[in-house]
C-alpha cells in the first residue's frame, strides 16, 4: 500500500508534533515504501503538521572529508546540491524554503519570514558549523523537535551541536579554511570557517534508551519507516551531561 500525506500528518500529530513547533527533519524517502507524490508529499505533510506558524528545517549538508585549509569548500547557496537525501534536496529547490550560507552544514528552512531569517542568519560566520549561533543552536533555543524518518540517531546532526558546545577534542580541525560562498543574491565572498575532522567513528544511538525512558523521544511508524520524534533541548541537555561524565560516550567502542 502507498503512504499518503494524511498518513504522515496523522502519525506526526499522534506523536506530539504540534502546530507552531519548529522541527528539523532527517529522512530517508525509500524507508517509507511507496509514497504517493514522493518527496514533496513528505515535505507537505510536515508543513501541514506544524501549520502556518510553524518552522520546518531540513539539513542540506555539503561537507566532505576532503576539505581542509589547503582544500577549502566552494559553496553556492542556490545551486550546490546536498548529499542528505531526496527529501532535503527537493526542499532546498522549492521556492518556499530559504537556505543558510554555511559551506558544509547548511539547512533550508520554511516558516514565518522573520523566524526563517533568524534561523539561518549568519550561519557561515558561526565559530563552528553546528555550534553557537547556528540553526541547530537556534532549534534548541526554540525548544523545537528533531524528526528522524527512517534514519537513526547516527544521522542526527544536532549531536554535533552538543559535541561542539562541549568542545570534545576529536571533532574539529585546528586551522580554519577560507571558503568561497556565492549567496542567494549572487554576492560572492570568502569567509573563514572551521571544519569537521573526519575519521573518529561515532555511536549516537547509545543514549537512545535513556531518551525514551525519560520521555525525550517517542517512536512510531509510517508505512515501513521507523519514526523518532525528539525534544531538541531535552536531548541536548542529556547528551551534554553524559559527555561531561564521559567525554567518549558518543564514540564507537569495541
Amino acid at each position: 500500500m502507498s503512504v499518503t500525506q494524511n498518513d504522515i500528518f496523522a502519525e506526526l500529530r499522534r506523536l506530539g508534533l504540534k502546530r507552531g513547533a519548529a522541527v528539523l527533519a532527517h529522512s530517508s524517502l525509500s524507508s517509507f515504501g511507496r509514497v504517493e507524490g514522493g518527496a514533496d508529499t513528505v515535505i507537505d505533510a510536515i508543513m501541514q503538521a506544524v501549520g502556518s506558524g510553524g518552522k520546518v528545517l531540513f539539513p542540506t549538508l555539503t561537507g566532505s572529508k576532503e576539505y581542509s585549509p589547503s582544500n577549502s569548500p566552494v559553496f553556492d547557496v542556490l545551486n550546490t546540491p546536498c548529499w542528505t537525501g531526496k527529501i532535503p534536496e527537493t526542499a532546498r529547490q522549492r521556492h518556499e524554503f530559504k537556505r543558510s550560507a554555511h559551506p558544509t552544514h547548511s539547512v533550508c528552512a520554511w516558516g514565518p519570514p522573520r523566524f526563517v531569517d533568524w534561523f539561518i542568519a549568519d550561519h557561515e560566520r558561526c565559530p563552528t558549523p553546528c555550534g553557537v549561533g547556528s540553526p541547530y543552536d537556534r532549534l534548541v533555543e526554540s525548544q523545537g523537535y528533531i524528526l528522524l524518518m527512517g534514519v537513526s540517531h547516527n544521522r542526527n546532526t544536532t549531536m554535533h551541536y552538543v559535541e561542539e558546545i562541549a568542545g570534545v577534542p576529536y571533532h574539529m580541525q585546528k586551522s580554519t579554511a577560507l571558503s568561497t560562498i556565492t549567496h542567494a543574491d549572487g554576492r560572492v565572498e570568502q569567509v573563514p570557517v572551521t571544519l569537521h575532522k573526519y575519521g573518529t567513528a561515532r555511536d549516537f544511538t547509545r543514549l537512545e534508551p535513556e531518551m525514551i525512558e525519560r520521555g525525550i523521544q517517542v517512536n512510531g511508524m509510517i508505512g515501513d519507516s521507523a519514526i523518532r520524534l525528539i525534544k531538541a533541548r531535552e536531548m541536548a541537555d542529556l547528551v551534554l551531561a553524559r559527555l561531561k561524565e564521559d567525554p567518549e560516550i558518543l564514540l564507537q567502542r569495541g
